[in-house]
């Protein structure tokens, strides 16, 4: 049975400049890949070192890049080695199949949204009415399934977050800090539903994931094992749970380090 690796993207596998942490002297930094440009201008990297082992983990696994990302933003990556045959995005409200949304499992996770929380439109008109321009950057709405706002983060007031917080809870919402970016995701818009999927789809005997921010847990419980790097919302929180595994790399050497673990666990197809 094959090994199914399903990880996150961005501050997991890739990194933005600002996310890279090369604190080491500038003559010892790894040589860098840049994999994805964005208006004529490189935006995310990994490693040399890191590509390689992406290109070793297609081959030996079935690799499912899954991500918040919408369909649009994901489709700018250009990640090493074999085309997945699979990708999760938006967080798990599109499945992709040979780079083409999965028609009937995107009308599956429509319908459970409409029946489990509260609409779009009622989340969308709340932080338009109370985020602040001063600090607000971009209000975006993806693939008409959740939003997200691109703030100035040493201007956003912690309060505005937690108040925020507290009101997308009880309707059925939930509210992740990334980056510059700020995501109110419905609940049952999970990756760990597509990854099930996935796995029930090509037989997976074992899951791999990895990811660093809170839409990432519900991801990481679901698989056998799960791993985090040392940065990120999961390891500020000092997130854990006995399958998970959290490393002390932060950066992009934490991409580099979360592949190792995953090519190593699936190449033995055995948890130690």
């Amino acid at each position: 049975m094959p090994v199914l690796v399903a990880s996150d993207l961005d501050r997991t596998l890739i990194y933005s400049s600002a996310a890279l942490a090369l604190t080491m002297p500038d003559a010892r930094a790894p040589r860098l890949l840049c994999v994805e440009v964005h208006e004529s201008k490189p935006l995310s990297y990994l490693t040399e070192t890191a590509a390689g082992l992406l290109t070793e983990l297609g081959d030996a696994a079935v690799f499912v890049p899954t991500t918040t990302r919408t369909r649009k933003q994901y489709e700018r990556i250009n990640l090493p080695g074999p085309a997945p045959r699979y990708a999760i995005c938006a967080n798990g409200g599109h499945l992709l199949v040979d780079g083409v949304s999965d028609g009937d499992w995107h009308r599956q996770v429509s319908a459970r949204l409409a029946d489990e929380c509260a609409p779009l439109a009622e989340v969308r008109e709340h932080l338009y009415a109370t985020a602040d321009p001063a600090w607000v950057r971009k209000h975006r709405v993806a693939e008409d399934l959740f939003v997200y706002l691109v703030v100035e983060r040493e201007l956003l007031p912690g309060d505005w977050v937690k108040e925020l917080a507290v009101w997308a809870e009880n309707r059925g919402w939930t509210v992740s800090l990334q980056g510059r970016k700020l995501y109110a995701v419905p609940k049952p818009l999970t990756k760990s539903a597509a990854m099930r999927e996935v796995a029930r789809r090509t037989g997976a005997g074992l899951t791999l994931a990895a990811g660093d921010s809170l839409l990432d847990a519900d991801l990481l419980l679901a698989a056998d094992r799960g791993w985090r790097p040392g940065h990120g919302e999961l390891a500020d929180a000092g997130w854990g749970a006995p399958t998970i595994r959290a490393l002390p790399e932060r950066g992009v050497l934490a991409g580099e380090r979360v592949l190792r673990e995953l090519l190593r666990v699936a190449r033995s197809g055995a948890l130690d």
